[in-house]
């Protein structure tokens, strides 16, 4: 199907419908119109919309809003009309009043029920004209349809195809000013798809909890368990808006740090939707007034890793760089409400009041030895998280930044980076002081508290312990000599931290002009490299795993309140049950994780140069500064995707030989997340969503 504007509100339709066998086959189109039902449950008095039957090949759609619509459609066997409206029959076993429900189409077609009632109806709030097709062997039968706001006499005059042709050449024209100029034309589709993915998963979102626990739809009464279930305290959340869904083909839902990360890919294109879109989660019909941007669907009041500053920065210099000119009434829009997120998290994951964070899962699902948010359940136990801490040291990072970009033009923002910088030191003194760094292994982890008993780190070898890695950033000490207060605030809290030999994550260039802050200092940013850039642990022909191939052979576990817990490398499809049995992140290369390392990486090669070399890969003997390892990562990153000597793609794994097929040689499927060992595609298979991600790295 593909859809053609000849305007905003007069969309051309075409659909094609190829049969590749040899053999002649019959099928039926039914290309549908239809209202989004409210009169069923809504409390106002509307005029219910409708769409009646104006001559053979159109009707007329009428709504007290959208005003009217016409949708043309072209030599049709049929024209079937019913209502949006719940078959209580099928669903709750209550008779219907009508056979006008809104699977009817499906009954009539599969069933043959109610077929002449369904011609007969002349109006109804869903229609379909319907084709009974019989497609010849390797034939291509073909169907236009148009949906316009204007009664046109010949809405399929000559030229009427050619539009179709018109906007390929607009947007091919609209790509070759944005892609890199030596990109491959592999790489260029590549980035098409992923562009061409987040632009279809727009989805129009709509959700009212206080609506949906507290009345009926007319069909099914108020319930105790909406009442009391989960997200039943988000009562004020009203989501009425386009939001970019992690996954529009299975079940339409966002997700905060989702839809963070498609921002910074989507940026790229329409950095104008991109900005709206990460407010938009800030605003005060999603966050709650305690200051929780909502996780998902699933369950609102979930923690998902506090990545929005992060995205905004991503998207504000990709614009800059783009433009010119940076916004930044967007950046003073989006730090006043990410104030409000970032001391939800201190006030709420600080459990102890020590800047060590926890948050329970994060969105890692099951990449622990068990689900992180037990201590939800058990007052005597306590994770104290290296990633819940690297995350918010990041945060304070990002906030800083912000407020260092916004102060160059407006000095009151001075104080708040000071703030931001005093956050950031004091949660990267916690991290490497207070025991989330094990000497031993010369790795972060997290540490199990139970009362009484001595802190257990668990010894697991997971992105948990690289998430230091994130917070990361280089002040130009000459472009930040006007801001006067931050340089003399700043300078006696170091002088102070060092007199009194407490830890700072400062490291300046020998000529003093720029500064390195970091939550990992020098001596362990190797030792985390080493690791990472092992063949035998982390680094996979497509990127960095989530879980160390070290545990294939040295499987961790620990016996916890009656309970043995275990984890180990697999490097598909987790073999636990956690999370429903299909959790993603044991061993799988997952590209978001991926994205948030280079860009580190990157940023410590900017600072070091060719004075900090190590080995990539391990034991390869072939040493590198750390911009070349960034570029090396991204290249593994896009290998998953990229053709092969053979035109076979690693992302495609078993199905290589569908995708050597003419008609499919160009496919391209973005999955969730990818085989450690292989780079084949797992998970959500049109997904699109984070893993869009890449064309960011492609372009750097």
């Amino acid at each position: 199907v593909e859809y053609a504007k000849n305007n905003s509100e007069d969309i051309f339709i075409k659909i094609e419908i190829v049969n590749r066998s040899a053999t002649a086959a019959p099928i039926t189109v039914l290309p549908t119109l239809w209202f989004y039902n409210r009169w069923q449950y809504s409390s106002k008095a509307r005029q219910k919309p409708g769409i009646e039957w104006v001559n053979k090949g159109t009707v007329k759609a009428s709504h007290e809003k959208l005003g009217s619509y016409y949708l043309y459609f072209q030599n049709a066997d049929d024209l079937y009309f019913t209502e949006n409206e719940t078959d209580t029959e099928k669903i709750l076993g209550v008779p219907n009043k009508t056979p006008f429900v809104k699977n009817a189409f499906h009954e009539a077609v599969i069933m043959g029920k109610n077929i002449k009632a369904l011609r007969d109806k002349k109006q109804g709030t869903k229609c379909a004209p319907v084709y009974n097709l019989n497609v010849k062997g390797n034939d291509t039968a073909t169907i236009y349809l148009r949906l316009s706001n204007h009664l046109n006499e010949t809405p399929f005059e000559d030229g009427f195809a050619a539009i179709f042709e018109q906007r390929k050449k607009e947007a091919d024209e609209f790509y070759q000013d944005i892609l890199p100029k030596n990109s491959s034309a592999d790489l260029i589709n590549i980035q098409r798809q992923a562009f061409a993915g987040l632009l279809w998963s727009k989805q129009f979102y709509h959700y009212d909890v206080e609506r949906w626990v507290s009345t009926s739809d007319g069909i099914t009464p108020v319930s105790e368990q909406r009442l009391k279930g989960r997200n039943h305290n988000w009562k004020y959340l009203k989501n009425q808006d386009i939001i970019i869904m992690p996954d529009k083909w299975e079940y339409p839902w966002y997700a905060a740090w989702d839809s963070a990360f498609h921002c910074i890919a989507m940026s790229i294109i329409d950095p104008c939707f991109a900005k709206n879109q990460l407010i938009l989660l800030t605003r005060e019909w999603y966050m709650n007034p305690s200051g929780q941007i909502p996780a998902y669907e699933w369950n609102f009041s979930d923690v998902n890793p506090p990545v929005h500053a992060f995205a905004a920065l991503q998207v504000y210099h990709r614009e800059k760089e783009m433009k010119g000119v940076g916004d930044i009434q967007f950046l003073k829009r989006i730090f006043q409400k990410l104030i409000i997120n970032f001391t939800w998290w201190i006030n709420r994951k600080d459990e102890n009041g020590n800047n060590i964070f926890g948050g329970g899962f994060l969105g890692l699902d099951n990449i622990g030895v068990f689900n992180r948010s037990i201590n939800e359940h058990h007052d005597d136990i306590s994770i104290e998280q290296a990633d819940g801490t690297s995350w918010m040291g990041m945060y304070a990072l990002n906030m800083m930044d912000i407020a260092l970009e916004i102060a160059m033009t407006d000095n009151s923002f001075e104080d708040a980076a000071t703030k931001f910088y005093e956050h950031f030191v004091i949660i990267g003194e916690a991290l490497n002081e207070l025991g989330l760094w094990n000497k031993e292994d010369n790795f972060f982890y997290d540490v199990l508290s139970l009362r009484h008993e001595t802190p257990v780190p668990l010894k697991v070898r997971s992105i948990v312990g690289a998430a230091p890695l994130f917070a990361v950033s280089i002040i130009d000490k000459k472009s930040l000599a006007s801001l006067n207060d931050f340089r003399k605030r700043t300078n006696w809290f170091d002088n102070y931290r060092i007199n009194n030999n407490l830890f700072l994550p400062n490291e300046e260039t020998s000529d003093g002009n720029d500064q390195l802050l970091s939550l990992v200092l020098k001596e362990r940013l190797v030792e985390i490299l080493d690791k990472l850039l092992d063949e035998k642990e982390f680094l996979s022909p497509g990127g960095i795993r989530a879980l160390s191939k070290f545990h294939l052979l040295n499987p961790y576990s620990i016996h916890l309140k009656s309970t043995d817990y275990s984890i180990q490398y697999d490097p598909g499809d987790s073999t636990s049950d956690f999370y429903g049995g299909n959790s993603n992140w044991r061993g799988p290369v997952w590209m978001p994780i991926n994205y948030l390392i280079i860009k580190a990486i990157k940023k410590y090669g900017e600072f070091y140069g060719d004075s900090l070399k190590v080995e990539c890969p391990k034991g390869s003997g072939n040493k590198m500064n750390l911009k070349d390892v960034a570029a090396e990562l991204t290249k593994r990153i896009a290998s998953i995707f990229e053709k092969d000597e053979k035109d076979n793609r690693h992302t495609h794994g078993i199905y290589n030989s569908f995708y050597q097929l003419p008609e499919n040689k160009d496919l391209l499927l973005f999955y969730e997340y990818f085989h450690g060992d292989t780079g084949s595609g797992l998970g959500a298979s049109h997904q699109t969503g984070w893993t869009a991600v890449l064309v960011d790295l492609i372009r750097d």
